[in-house]
């Protein structure tokens, strides 16, 4: 329900924070006409942290943008083209990510994945991207890599969430912030609609449902 809306949101503030987008907003409100040179998407190498639902289809909406792209999950495969890297591989895999795209769920084991370490182990001038969970992040690490201009961050969660009122976040030059809002967008509720009828089909058709979850 969340694969299509999340993954356009992705896209849309990876291309924001890449081309500048704020700082042309700003710019509108005072009314200035502030040309500037910016990076562009294509020819960048982007790894994506997670290949699930949402990892998947952001790599497919990445496939017009001729961009260099893999990803990072629990074991090495390559799978629909991409070159997926084991989780134990992450520092080496963040060596080569001009931009990193991280959409794993939140919990105990995915807590602080991007750590200081991690950011460490990424190029100057790198773009974290974060539809997952705010707590992938090690948020004090990833003040301080921006604070040095070391790397920028489009980030649609936080953590604490939202941030506090004079939080580093909302001010850094290189932090664009949108309101966990992946989601949010009129692509859920048809597939919620279409999720709930496929439910429906295949219990009256004596089926599993999908998605099933057994607890223990």
């Amino acid at each position: 329900m969340h694969e299509a809306s999340t993954a356009e949101l992705a896209m849309t503030i990876t291309l924001a924070a890449l081309r500048r987008i704020p700082d042309f907003v700003r710019a509108q409100d005072e009314h200035r006409w502030a040309q500037r040179f910016s990076d562009s998407l294509a020819d960048r190498r982007v790894v994506l942290l997670g290949f699930g639902g949402v990892g998947k289809a952001i790599a497919s909406r990445l496939a017009g943008f001729e961009v260099e792209l893999s990803a990072i999950a629990t074991r090495a495969r390559f799978e629909d083209g991409v070159t997926v890297h084991a989780i134990d591989d992450l520092h080496m895999a963040l060596a080569d990510a001009d931009v990193l795209i991280a959409s794993l769920p939140g919990g105990d084991e995915t807590r602080n994945v991007i750590d200081d370490a991690a950011l460490s182990a990424l190029p100057d001038g790198a773009l974290v991207v974060n539809v997952g969970r705010g707590a992938l992040i090690d948020t004090n690490a990833l003040v301080d890599h921006v604070s040095r201009g070391r790397i920028r961050a489009a980030l649609d969660v936080t953590d604490p969430e939202p941030p506090p009122a004079g939080h580093p976040l909302w001010s850094l030059p290189g932090v664009l912030i949108s309101p966990h809002v992946g989601g949010a967008s009129t692509a859920m509720k048809p597939r919620i609609a279409r999720l709930i009828r496929r439910q429906i089909d295949r219990m009256l058709a004596g089926e599993p449902p999908l998605n099933l979850v057994i607890g223990g």
